[in-house]
């Protein structure tokens, strides 16, 4: 299970969360520095990565289309990488569920 962290979050959460989601990738350090969010959601989904945003542009595309790829929409408002880290690895057991889950297209964490 990897995941694509969206631009506005850090590339930090890649390592920081290796032991979760090994192989994870953020959009700037994967070329989408300039990317729309539909170029992002088309690397993600060719990719088999689930993105996590704090964009509901990402949600809406998801309600519209479906996945793959899925989302994971981080309602928390900004936050510091500490607490989205945080944040994520007590849902992890949720968030391992939605990706296994072939008909759930967004998540919702806050």
């Amino acid at each position: 299970m990897r995941l694509l962290f969206d631009q506005n979050l850090s590339y930090r959460l890649c390592r920081r969360l290796a032991d979760l989601f090994a192989g994870s990738e953020q959009a700037v350090r994967a070329g989408l520095a300039e990317a729309d969010d539909v170029s992002i959601w088309t690397y993600a989904a060719r990719h088999d990565l689930t993105i996590v945003t704090h964009d509901a542009d990402f949600a809406e595309l998801a309600a519209l289309r479906g996945p793959p790829p899925k989302i994971i929409w981080l309602r928390c408002g900004n936050r510091p990488t500490d607490e989205i880290e945080k944040l994520i690895r007590a849902r992890a057991p949720a968030i391992r569920n939605f990706i296994e889950d072939e008909s759930a297209a967004c998540l919702e964490v806050y």
